[in-house]
């Protein structure tokens, strides 16, 4: 009778060290991606208002442009933690750098439509006569490195379904230190101002690139995988890509429509939302942690033909969520008078803040549930599910919000429309995670 809770014990002490192997080094990476951002803010910001506006519109464009094709490191993970899962590391990377290859084709496209387009693009975000010109000159120069940026997106996939989140999370330390190092030289020492900023960008995401490409070339060399473009490989790792870059657009809709519908609601809920905002991005940086560990264990599991370690791991990984949930909304709470201080001094703003990020702390086990579900159903492959259960959460959502004008509320009724959107994630995951439809075994899905 004790044997089984005791193989039970073993088992959840066995996923932890997996969570957290997977997961910690996750988040230093995920964390180190905006900094990018914010390294280019701070250096450019003391060049003038134009030059830091223009970065705002060109950097606002370029995330967009970057973060749709996200689908290259989650679909990557999951193809090629499967065959880890298998014992077919040949196979593995050969699925790897198909992704790879795709990430270089889609850069390519991207710089095609950016080059000629900046100045209409920039147009469109409605920049004013004297920073457009210094968005367009960053936009144009930047979109030089997207290709690489890909390529970064793909071999991160490469390397967390050969469970390795350590190296993406030294190549973004690496790459911020050369990023802010080259902004200073060229922007102030080379006196080319947010040209050599973007410049500086560029050189330090083609850097990273270099890195991740030649860590999984040595790793296809040492186990005899093809380098060449396969066609029928990218062909299917466009396919399954697609149904996530649907699922990514449609929460990218669901942002947009809460900020348009807070922008209505006049300045003083906008800036609230922008600070709410920015710390509900940077709570789900953790509980995404968690996600990336699970896309690669559940891949492995099912790769390995594990259908009740997939299982369970998933309940583990659940438990992390609610648990990692609960503690980051005690924390909102806790900082709340300290959190809205670094922000803004203004009582109205404050004020109306207060309530909704109440609201996000009350969401936190929620969002903690539905990220890790997610990341299972990602590594499981289970894409064509993701893109409509999204697909759905958007068409719940968008009425909701867009009545919070009508109805009333402010921006505490906006957050609650966003917890709705949670609400109905968690519902739709959950009903699919527990089908058990996900659990397909095998080295391919």
């Amino acid at each position: 009778m004790t044997q089984a809770p005791a193989r039970s014990r073993t088992a959840r002490r066995r996923y932890d060290r997996d969570i957290i192997a997977l997961a910690v080094p996750a988040f230093g990476a995920l964390v180190a991606e905006p900094l990018f951002v914010m390294a280019d803010s701070a250096i450019i910001g003391h060049l003038g208002t134009a030059q830091l506006a223009g970065l705002g519109i060109a950097s606002a464009l370029l995330t967009t442009a970057v973060s749709v094709f996200v689908f290259l490191a989650y679909a990557t993970t999951a193809a090629v933690s499967r065959r880890v899962g298998a014992g077919d590391l040949q196979s593995a990377i050969r699925q790897g750098m198909d992704g790879i290859w795709l990430a270089l084709l889609l850069g390519a496209a991207v710089i095609a439509v950016v080059l000629p387009t900046a100045p209409s693009l920039v147009e469109l975000f409605g920049a004013s006569d004297a920073a457009a010109p210094y968005a367009v000159t960053y936009l144009r120069i930047s979109a030089l490195g997207i290709p690489a940026m890909l390529v970064v997106l793909a071999s991160t996939g490469v390397l967390r379904g050969l469970q390795n989140t350590r190296t993406p999370l030294y190549v973004a330390i690496a790459g911020f230190v050369a990023n802010a190092a080259l902004n200073v030289v060229l922007v102030y020492g080379a006196g080319l101002g947010i040209a050599g900023s973007a410049w500086g960008t560029v050189i330090a995401q083609c850097g990273m690139a270099t890195v991740y490409l030649w860590v999984v070339i040595r790793g296809a060399r040492r186990h005899g995988a093809s380098l060449r473009p396969d066609i029928a490989g990218i062909r299917a790792s466009a396919q399954a890509g697609v149904p996530l870059l649907v699922r990514t657009l449609s929460l990218r809709a669901i942002l947009m429509i809460a900020t348009a519908v807070a922008a209505r609601l006049g300045d003083t809920d906008v800036a609230a939302h922008q600070i709410i905002l920015s710390l509900w991005s940077l709570l789900a940086f953790a509980l995404d942690a968690i996600a990336i560990a699970g896309q690669a264990i559940i891949g492995r599991c099912l790769g390995a033909g594990d259908a009740q370690g997939a299982r369970d791991a998933c309940r583990r990984m659940v438990e992390w969520g609610v648990a990692v949930g609960v503690v980051l909304g005690v924390l909102v709470v806790l900082s709340r008078p300290v959190f809205l201080a670094l922000f803004t001094g203004d009582s109205a703003v404050k004020d109306t803040a207060l309530p909704a990020l109440v609201i996000v702390a009350v969401s936190q086990p929620i969002c903690g549930v539905v990220y890790v579900l997610d990341g299972v159903l990602m590594g499981a492959g289970d894409g064509p599910y993701l893109a409509w259960a999204m697909l759905v959460t958007l068409a719940v959502f968008t009425p909701a919000a867009l009545l919070v004008p009508t109805l009333g509320g402010g921006l505490t009724a906006v957050w609650a429309a966003m917890t709705l959107m949670m609400t109905m994630r968690l519902v739709t995951l959950w009903l699919r995670t527990r089908s058990g439809r996900w659990v397909v075994t095998g080295a391919t899905r």
